[in-house]
C-alpha cells in the first residue's frame, strides 16, 4: 500500500508533448546501449534496456522541452539517461557499500570531462565518463562562455554534492529543513537543469543579468518546485525500499514530528509556495528589472523565453511523474479541480485566473496578501534559546557608546526628515537605548577602539536604513525612490579615490564617512567584493518596500535566504574574510563546508532577532518580515506555535553549526591538504563567529530596542493605531557581562549550564 494519498498538487497550466517523442526515445535508446548502460559494473546490476523503457526519459523530455527540434530533444533526451544513470552508478558503487574515499575520486574524475574550452579529456573508464564526454563536444560549443562556466558548475554540484548525500547515509543523519532545501538544489540538479532550458530554447541569459536576483529566484524556485514534487512522488522508493534518507517528506516527518499524511501536505505546501513565487518573481521583478537595468528587447525576449521554458519544465515534469513507473503515482492529480483547467487560459502569468479560485491551493495564495499588517499580540515569552558559546564583551565598550553618539550627531541621525513630516527618525535617547557599542563589544571581544568604533557606526548605519525604508518608501508606497536612493549610495562607494557627490540626508553623509575609514586599507578587489556586499544588503531593503507595497507575507524560504542580506550578513562576514588577508585560498572560502558554516551562523542571528523584533514589528510597525509571521501564515498556527517553529529552526542551525566546527572543518584541512597556518585562520573564524552569535543574543536581552516601556514611548510619536502612550522611561541599564569561558571546545558550557537563556522572569516577558 502506498505510505500517503498522493495531495492535490497546484499546477494551473498544462503539460504539452514536443511531437518528437518516438525520434528521442528510439536515439537515445541506441546512445545509451553504444555508451555501456546497459552492461554490469564491477558486480553490480545498473540498468538493463527494461529499466530504460519503464522510466523513459524520452517521454520526459518530450513533456518538459515540448517546443525544441527532434535533433535537440534527442540531445536533452541524451543528458537527463546520463543524469539518472549517474544518480543509480552512484547508489549501488558507492552509497551502497558506504565507499566514501572511492566516491570522492570518482567525482573528482568527472571535472576533467568538461573542459571550457576544448582541451584534452582523459581515457573514459566507465558509462558515466563515456557519456560524460560525449555529451559535452556535443553541447557546449553552441553556447557562450559564460554559460559553460555556469553548466560547469551547476553540473559538478550535482555530481559532487552526491557526497553530502553519501555522508548523511553513512552517519545516518537527517538534514534539518534549511540546510536540506539548498543542498537539494544542489544534489537533485534542477539548476542543471534550467542551464539545459537555456540551451533548448536557444536563449541564453544574458551575463549581466544571471546573478540579479529576480533571475536567481526563477532558478531557485524553479529547483525547488522540481525536487519537492520529485519527493512527494519517490517518498516510497527512496525512503521505504532504498534507504535514502535525503527526501523532504522524511525530513519534515523527523523535524516537526509530523505523520507521513500531513508531512507530503506540508511539503506539498511549500511546492505550491514556491511555484507562486516564482510566478509573482516572473510577473512583478522581472518588468522592474528590465527598467532597472534598460535591458534591450532581444535580451528581454531571451529572459522571457526561459521563464517560458522552466514553467513548460515544471508542468511537463509533473506529468512524467505521474506515468513513469520509476515513482508512486497512484491517485494524484494537478490540481484540486482539474476540470477548471479546461477553460481558463495557460501560460506565464496566467495563474492569476487562480488567485480567487474557491480552493485550498487558491486560499494558500490569498493569504499572503490579506493579513493584517498590524496585530495586537503583546508581550511575547522567549523560549529557552540554545546558546553553546558565552559573550565576553570588549573592555572599550563604554568609549565606544560615547564616539556612537558623538558620531550618530554628526551625520544627522536626528535632524528632522522631511518625508515624515518633519519628524526626526531616532532621537538622541534612542541612539542611547539601540546600544550598538554593546553589540559590537559582544561581536569582537578583542577589537581596537578603531575597529570598535566603525563595527558600531556600520550597525547604526544599517539600523538606521532598516527603519528609513519602511516609514519612508514603504509607507508612500514609493518604490522608484527606494531605487533612486539606491543609486546614489553606489556613488558614495567609489572603488578608486573619486569624488562623491555632496550628501542629501544622513544615510549618505554616514555611508561616504565609513566607507572612507573602511575600505582605505583594502586593495581594488576587496573594495569591490564590500561594495557588493554593502549592494546586497540595500538591495535587499527595496525587496521588503516592494513586499510591503503589495501587502505581501513573503514564501519561507525566499525569506530565509533574503533575511542573511536584510541582516547585513553579507556586509559583516566580508570585513572578516578581509581581516584575515590573503592567507585562505578562494577556492576554500567557495567550499560548502564554509559557506554553511557562515550561513548556520547568520541564521540562528536572524531568527533571534525575529524573535525579539515579533512584539514590535507586529503590533508596532506593521512589518511582515519577521519569521515569525511568516511560519504562521505558511502553517496557519498561533503565535506560540509561530515561535515555537523557529525556535526548532535556529537550534538546528546552531547545531549545524556545531557539527562542521566538530567534524566537517577537520575534514575540509585534510581533503586540501592545508597548512597549520590557513587551519589556525580558519579556526579563529570559527571562533569569531561563536562570539558573533553570542554578542547578538547578549545584545538582545540587554538593549531598549524591543522593550515594552522603550516602544510604547517610541511609538507613541507615530501615527500607529495598537501603540499606547506611557510615562517617558528611564535610559536602559544594560546587563552585565556573562562571565564564562568561551573559544573552540567550551560548547559544553552553557549560559545556564544547559544550553538555556537563564529563564529570569524579567527577561522571559521580554518584548522580543
Amino acid at each position: 500500500m502506498q505510505p500517503f494519498e498522493l495531495p492535490d498538487f497546484y499546477m494551473p497550466y498544462p503539460a504539452r508533448l514536443n511531437p518528437h517523442v518516438d525520434i528521442a526515445r528510439e536515439h537515445t535508446r541506441v546512445w545509451a546501449e553504444t555508451m555501456g548502460f546497459f552492461e554490469p559494473q564491477e558486480g553490480h546490476h545498473i540498468w538493463d534496456e527494461t529499466d530504460l523503457e519503464r522510466h523513459d526519459y524520452g517521454l520526459l523530455c518530450a513533456y518538459t522541452h515540448p517546443d525544441c527540434d527532434s535533433q535537440e530533444l534527442s540531445l536533452i533526451t541524451d543528458w537527463y539517461v546520463w543524469v539518472f544513470y549517474f544518480d543509480d552508478h552512484f547508489l549501488e558503487l558507492f552509497k551502497r557499500t558506504r565507499d566514501t574515499e572511492g566516491a570522492r575520486k570518482y567525482l573528482e574524475r568527472l571535472r576533467d570531462f568538461m573542459p571550457l574550452a576544448g582541451a584534452p579529456m582523459p581515457g573514459p573508464t566507465n558509462p558515466v565518463e563515456r557519456g560524460l564526454a560525449d555529451l559535452w563536444v556535443r553541447t557546449v560549443p553552441a553556447m557562450e562562455l559564460d554559460w559553460r562556466e555556469r553548466f560547469v558548475a551547476t553540473t559538478t554540484a550535482l555530481l559532487e554534492e552526491s557526497r553530502w548525500e553519501l555522508a548523511n547515509i553513512t552517519e545516518g543523519r537527517i538534514a534539518n529543513p534549511i540546510e536540506y532545501i539548498e543542498m537539494r538544489r544542489k544534489v537533485g540538479g534542477a539548476p542543471w537543469s534550467a542551464n539545459l532550458v537555456e540551451h533548448a530554447v536557444g536563449a541564453a541569459v544574458p551575463a549581466e543579468l544571471a546573478a540579479t536576483r529576480p533571475l536567481e529566484v526563477l532558478r531557485d524556485t524553479f529547483a525547488d518546485g522540481v525536487h519537492l514534487r520529485n519527493d512527494i512522488f519517490s517518498y516510497e522508493r527512496e525512503v521505504r525500499q532504498e534507504g535514502e534518507n535525503a527526501n523532504g517528506i522524511l525530513v519534515v516527518e523527523r523535524f516537526f514530528g509530523y505523520e507521513t499524511q500531513r508531512a507530503a501536505d506540508v511539503v506539498n505546501d511549500l511546492l505550491t509556495s514556491r511555484l507562486q513565487q516564482f510566478e509573482h518573481t516572473a510577473l512583478t521583478e522581472l518588468p522592474m528589472l528590465f527598467a532597472e537595468y534598460a535591458v534591450e528587447p532581444q535580451d528581454q525576449a531571451a529572459v522571457v523565453a526561459y521563464a517560458k521554458g522552466l514553467q513548460d519544465w515544471q508542468s511537463g515534469g509533473h506529468e512524467w511523474h505521474m506515468r513513469s513507473s520509476r515513482y508512486m503515482n497512484k491517485g494524484g492529480t494537478a490540481t484540486s479541480d482539474p476540470l477548471s483547467r479546461l477553460f481558463k487560459p495557460i501560460g506565464l502569468g496566467s495563474s492569476a485566473v487562480h488567485l480567487f479560485t474557491p480552493t485550498a491551493l487558491g486560499a494558500n495564495r490569498i493569504k499572503n496578501f490579506t493579513r493584517p499588517r498590524f496585530e495586537q499580540v503583546g508581550p511575547t515569552a522567549l523560549p529557552e534559546l540554545y546558546l553553546p558559546y558565552q559573550v565576553q564583551l570588549n573592555p572599550l565598550v563604554d568609549v565606544a557608546r560615547t564616539n556612537l553618539l558623538e558620531w550618530g550627531a554628526q551625520v544627522g541621525f536626528h535632524d528632522p526628515v522631511p518625508e515624515l513630516g518633519g519628524r526626526a527618525l531616532w532621537r538622541p535617547v534612542d541612539l542611547a537605548e539601540f546600544d550598538f557599542a554593546l553589540c559590537s563589544a559582544g561581536l569582537d571581544p578583542d577589537a581596537t577602539l578603531a575597529e570598535l568604533n566603525l563595527s558600531a557606526d556600520w550597525l547604526a548605519w544599517g539600523t538606521y536604513i532598516d527603519d528609513y525604508y519602511p516609514q519612508v518608501f514603504a509607507a508612500r508606497k514609493d518604490m522608484v525612490a527606494a531605487k533612486l536612493q539606491g543609486k546614489r549610495f553606489a556613488a558614495f562607494m567609489p572603488i578608486d579615490s573619486a569624488a562623491t557627490p555632496p550628501a542629501a540626508n544622513a544615510m549618505e553623509r554616514a555611508l561616504a564617512d565609513l566607507w572612507h575609514r573602511t575600505t582605505s586599507v583594502l586593495d581594488a578587489e576587496q573594495r569591490r567584493e564590500f561594495r557588493r556586499a554593502v549592494t546586497a544588503f540595500l538591495a535587499s531593503c527595496e525587496w521588503e518596500v516592494a513586499n510591503d507595497i503589495a501587502n505581501r507575507i513573503p514564501d519561507p524560504v525566499d525569506y530565509v535566504e533574503m533575511r542573511r542580506r536584510t541582516f547585513g550578513s553579507d556586509l559583516t562576514m566580508a570585513l572578516s574574510r578581509f581581516s584575515h588577508g590573503h592567507l585562505v585560498p578562494p577556492e576554500v572560502y567557495r567550499t560548502q563546508t564554509i559557506l554553511d558554516l557562515e550561513h548556520t551562523a547568520t541564521d540562528y542571528a536572524t531568527m533571534v532577532n525575529d524573535l525579539f523584533s515579533y512584539h514590535k514589528e507586529t503590533q508596532y510597525e506593521g512589518d511582515f518580515h519577521n519569521a515569525v509571521r511568516v511560519m504562521q501564515n505558511f502553517f496557519d498556527c498561533g503565535p506560540e506555535d509561530g515561535v515555537a517553529i523557529v525556535n526548532d529552526l535556529l537550534t538546528a542551525r546552531m547545531q549545524q553549526f556545531e557539527r562542521i566546527v566538530g567534524s566537517e572543518l577537520p575534514a575540509l584541512y585534510d581533503e586540501y591538504e592545508l597548512g597549520q597556518d590557513v587551519r589556525d585562520s580558519l579556526d579563529r573564524r570559527a571562533v569569531e563567529l561563536q562570539d558573533w552569535m553570542a554578542g547578538i543574543v547578549h545584545w538582545h536581552i540587554a538593549c531598549g530596542r524591543y522593550k515594552e516601556a522603550q516602544l510604547e514611548d517610541r511609538y507613541r510619536r507615530v501615527d500607529v493605531p495598537e501603540a499606547r502612550a506611557t510615562e517617558d522611561p528611564e535610559p536602559t541599564t544594560p546587563a552585565a557581562p556573562y562571565l564564562r569561558p568561551t573559544g573552540l571546545g567550551t560548547g559544553a558550557v552553557h549560559i545556564d549550564g544547559l544550553g538555556r537563556i537563564p529563564a529570569d522572569p524579567a527577561l522571559s516577558t521580554v518584548s522580543p
